[in-house]
């Protein structure tokens, strides 16, 4: 049995390794690129709707402001109106309690007459029987 070898030519050998480095590098750029593009149309984009949020959100800022100080106007204004109205509630509830005290102390006075003339009269009967 006679094994044929077969006589190996470095210069295919060559040729096969720089193709397949050639390959690999062609394969790495077109990974490297299919990378970074997304990447490079997203920061634009990335500034753009960070610029445009920052506007409407400077936008919205605004118009919140705005908005709240018409309801503190507002507030402040029916604060004034209560304050009013308090005000002269109070005082005629002060003048109508001052009317009710001097009624009650006459009542007061007129029952402590009329206990007092009670206890006089029942002191006499006691005292003449």
């Amino acid at each position: 049995m006679e094994i044929k070898m077969n006589k190996v030519q470095p210069h295919l050998i060559f040729k096969e390794l720089i193709m397949k480095r050639f390959a690999l590098s062609l394969l790495t750029i077109v990974l490297a690129s299919a990378t970074v593009a997304p990447i490079a149309y997203a920061a634009s984009d990335f500034d753009q709707l960070r610029r445009e949020n920052l506007e409407k959100d400077q936008n919205s800022l605004d118009q919140l402001r705005a908005e709240n100080l018409e309801k503190s106007e507002k507030l402040d204004q029916l604060r004034r109106e209560n304050l009013d109205k308090d005000q002269s509630n109070l005082d005629e509830i002060r003048a109508e309690n001052l009317e009710k005290s001097e009624k009650l102390d006459q009542l007061r006075r007129e029952n402590l007459d009329k206990d007092q003339s009670s206890l006089d009269q029942v002191r006499d009967e006691v005292l003449a029987d």
